[in-house]
């Protein structure tokens, strides 16, 4: 593999060099955030069982030597464990990835699953919406700080999903505030993952002449806790639909065909669903904000990427 070295903003060359195996892992290096519930334990199961040194980043740690625990059990690979991250704090962020760097010299899948639903507006020490930091900026300097560590082979994955199509992104008010006018919180998660799409499409180009692959996964609608919004009707959304939607392992699917099939190492830049690419056209492959995006958003990441 080769190295992909990134202190500063992406340039077109790379510094080469070998990376070597980690903790005596066959297969390589994986992180899933979000890895303790629902469709990201069911992506760390998959890969454990691939072989991969599985490392759990989960927003509350210290619950999760039981989840640990059972990928052990149901893959056979001892080689899982867990770290604390919050995506709603980008110190932390920049210190989960410095952990990491001191514990492995390569990364070969980075699965960005976390993700959240505020159900009221919540302003981050950062001063970034919540939902925003969780479901965006959070995972865009994570894959950041961590491209030093890809080469060639090495697969992201970015957690989307079909609510992409209403994202509308006002300056600088996504940042701030999720949205333009005050908080509504479905609007507001439609326009993370709007961002989290046009990231994903920037970066596979970018990224591609390197070998490094990154790839967007709807899951669908699936039946998570990210469903359950504490408001007086949930109850009963809950009740009628739940049982018509996805299961979190078939949400999942899509998701863990791009990190691990071989039909897919090549594939970059795309939309995944039901285990199918997505033409989403040129509205949001040539996304007329997908520049000042990624500007924006380095500005507000650059002091960590040092």
């Amino acid at each position: 593999m080769n190295r992909t070295s990134l202190s500063e903003p992406i340039r077109e060359e790379a510094s080469p060099s070998t990376f070597s195996p980690s903790r005596g892992s066959k297969k390589g290096v994986a992180i899933i955030t979000g890895a303790g519930t629902g469709m990201g334990l069911e992506e760390a199961k998959a890969v454990a069982a691939k072989g991969y040194r599985t490392i759990m980043a989960c927003h509350h740690p210290d619950n999760m030597e039981e989840k640990r625990q059972e990928i052990i059990r149901e893959t056979g690979n001892p080689d899982v464990e867990v770290m604390g991250i919050e995506l709603a704090n980008l110190s932390d962020v920049r210190r989960f990835a410095d952990t990491i760097k001191a514990s492995t010299d390569r990364l070969d899948l980075l699965m960005n699953n976390a993700g959240t639903l505020q159900t009221s507006f919540h302003r981050t020490t950062d001063g970034l919406e919540q939902t925003v930091s969780v479901n965006y900026v959070g995972p865009y300097l994570l894959t950041r700080l961590l491209l030093p560590l890809m080469g060639e082979g090495s697969r992201i994955v970015n957690m989307s999903s079909l609510t992409y199509r209403m994202g509308h992104l006002d300056f600088p008010d996504f940042f701030v505030r999720g949205r333009k006018g005050r908080f509504f919180r479905i609007p507001i998660y439609c326009n993370t993952k709007l961002a989290i799409t046009l990231f994903t499409f920037h970066l596979a180009a970018l990224l591609k002449d390197r070998g490094i692959t990154v790839n967007a996964s709807d899951p669908g609608i699936v039946s998570t806790n990210i469903i359950r919004m504490h408001m007086f009707f949930d109850p009963l959304t809950d009740l009628f639909f739940r049982p018509l939607i996805r299961t979190p392992r078939q949400g999942a699917d899509t998701a863990i065909h791009l990190l691990l099939d071989e039909d897919k190492a090549k594939q970059t830049g795309t939309f995944n669903r039901s285990n199918h690419i997505v033409d989403v056209g040129n509205k949001f492959y040539k996304h007329p904000q997908m520049q000042e995006l990624w500007d924006r958003t380095e500005a507000i990441v650059a002091k960590y990427l040092d």
